[in-house]
């Protein structure tokens, strides 16, 4: 198998934590893992692009045109990095509400914003939401339920079950909209 994924979105929202999240999940899966941990300005609120590379690959970088999936945690860094698509497969998981412009691939988009702000998880689990959005929606995600859950808990046992919480909102919540 091999499935890229870039992750995308602004400092401090948790694409960082994607990237270890998927890393183990690959693990557990018994596959080849190569992850960047992130580029651009993660620390000063500025744009943030990490790479996870599944399968048998050299370099962790994704050229243009070849990612699988995009998960955005953001509606502009959607944008921002859809170049890196591959225009024959690719999917995009966006945090975008519905006026999120209409583009040449296959888009899911959710406003998690909205649902944050509404209390129905904490903000700081937005990206957890959005990994639950993207198990539910992308028909070729690499991953299981119980592998994701699995790779939560070994990153940090202490939030696991409020994490795995949301990952299960996030799927609940992609699976309603369809």
């Amino acid at each position: 198998m091999k499935y890229q994924i870039v992750i995308a979105g602004i400092g401090g929202q948790g694409a960082v934590f994607l990237v270890k999240v998927l890393s183990i999940a690959s693990a557990l899966a018994g596959q080849k893992c190569l992850g960047t941990e992130n580029h651009g300005m993660s620390q000063r609120g500025g744009s943030v692009s990490c790479y996870v590379k599944i399968g048998d690959f050299y370099a962790p970088a994704i050229d243009e045109g070849q990612a699988d999936l995009l998960i955005a945690l953001e509606g502009n860094e959607a944008l921002r990095n859809i170049q890196y698509l591959s225009k024959d497969k690719g999917v995009i998981v966006v945090n975008a509400p519905k006026s999120f412009p209409t583009v040449d691939f296959e888009t899911h988009s959710i406003d998690a914003f909205k649902k944050a702000k509404a209390k129905a998880f904490p903000i700081d689990a937005l990206n957890v939401y959005m990994l639950g959005v993207t198990l539910a929606l992308d028909s070729r995600f690499p991953f299981t339920c119980k592998e994701i859950e699995e790779a939560i808990t070994a990153m940090n046992a202490k939030v696991a079950e409020k994490n795995i919480a949301v990952l299960h909102l996030g799927i609940n919540d992609a699976k309603a909209k369809r």
